[in-house]
């Protein structure tokens, strides 16, 4: 994670008493690691599981404790704290604090600082699976939800007690999008991007096929920061080892055809396509069913072309910088970079092009960072500097719900 996605977000991660407390430890450093500043306030219960130093080391902040701290009176932390805080997440919530928030009881720190919070509260219940399944456990998240409040709900398996079911504290992945979701702008939401990612192959023959290097971290990296901001995503993708985002519609293909049938049979739904795939300019002129022998390799490498998915798109819809979907292509170029992005992005009738730098080995493919330049159809130009792969996914997502705006097409 890049440690701007955080960055001057002030978050309160509330804890109380559960065996699963220790994961929470792992959760304030990934925290930090994304530029966020982290205030943890722990239950009576939760400092039996692990000390206040713990959590101030890993911070780098005071651990709120007591409901009245004679070091803090003046600032009246009950107050201070939620009405300063972008966001409260409490991982792990027992049944006892669930119950607390649901009737309101303030009689603690944790429960007095979210009743009297105006930001966003994320819930992630951890407990006895018995415990969680109780009806007044599901009635008091029931009444939680209606309040509000986000619940992540908790994932299965054996318990530490030796039970086997829901209970489990959720894993890292889901609570930080849920955070990512809901401290980021919600401005992609009358949106539906389609995004291509990763390669294409062609097949040879059974074990063979032609492709290139892209690894698809580019592609998926737009679709999370997409769906982060509240966009409906269906993304598009070739062959990747990339675990799936969570959250959006994955169509898994193989070959340009396939990815050009795909992305054609989605068309009509997009707002926003961006054509993030590298995809296979060439193809075998035939496939073997066999596998060919070495010796004769030579005489079926016959290629012929691809059909240009992004040409024929931008064909498809016609003149006009309103006209939807907006149209995002990539140039993965080794020279004259800008000098072939403007081209591409007049002779391909797009609205901006992201052009990359294949050559370093920190912006080329397979690599976590990217150095890209932004051309749009009004002349905008915007480079950016050296940065993970998800950050450029969200300052090109600026600039593309800006262009959007300009055009009338937000």
């Amino acid at each position: 994670m890049t440690q701007t996605l955080l960055s001057n977000k002030k978050i309160i991660l509330g804890v109380s008493g559960s065996i699963a407390l220790y994961k929470a430890c792992d959760w304030v450093r990934n925290f930090r690691k994304m530029g966020a500043d982290i205030q943890v306030i722990m239950t009576n219960s939760a400092r039996e599981f692990v000390s206040p130093l713990t959590f101030a080391a890993l911070s780098g902040n005071k651990v709120f404790l007591d409901m009245f701290d004679r070091h803090e009176a003046e600032s009246i932390p009950h107050i201070q704290l939620g009405q300063g805080s972008d966001l409260i997440l409490i991982a792990p919530a027992t049944a006892q604090t669930i119950a607390r928030l649901a009737h309101g009881i303030a009689d603690d720190l944790l429960a007095t600082v979210v009743l009297a919070a105006a930001c966003p509260v994320v819930i992630c219940p951890a407990m006895n699976t018995r415990m969680y399944s109780n009806p007044a456990t599901q009635a008091n998240l029931g009444k939680l939800r209606q309040y509000g409040y986000t619940i992540i709900e908790p994932c299965s398996g054996e318990m530490a007690c030796g039970d086997s079911g829901p209970g489990r504290l959720p894993e890292w992945e889901p609570v930080c999008e849920t955070v990512l979701t809901a401290l980021l702008p919600q401005d992609y939401a009358a949106h539906h991007l389609v995004i291509t990612a990763g390669p294409t192959r062609e097949p040879l023959d059974p074990v063979r096929f032609i492709s290139n290097r892209s690894s698809g971290k580019m592609g998926y990296a737009l679709a999370k920061a997409a769906r982060r901001r509240g966009a409906k995503v269906t993304l598009i993708s070739g062959p990747s080892s990339l675990p799936p985002p969570s959250g959006i519609i994955l169509q898994k293909v193989q070959t340009a055809q396939e990815m050009y049938e795909e992305t054609f049979r989605h068309y009509e739904q997009a707002t926003i396509i961006i054509k993030a795939a590298a995809v296979s300019d060439y193809r075998p002129e035939q496939c073997s069913s066999e596998k060919i022998k070495k010796g004769a390799l030579q005489e079926h490498l016959s290629l012929i072309a691809n059909r240009d998915i992004l040409k024929e798109l931008g064909a498809h819809r016609g003149n006009g910088i309103a006209h939807r979907p907006l149209l995002v292509g990539f140039a993965a170029e080794s020279r004259g970079h800008l000098k072939e992005g403007q081209r591409k992005l007049l002779e391909k009738n797009l609205d901006m092009i992201v052009i990359n730098d294949i050559k370093s080995d920190k912006t080329g493919f397979e690599s976590d960072t990217n150095k890209v330049t932004i051309i749009d159809k009004t002349g905008r130009k915007v480079q950016l500097p050296i940065l993970s792969k998800d950050e450029t996914a969200m300052r090109i997502l600026d600039e593309l719900i800006s262009l959007a705006q300009t055009v009338g097409a937000a």
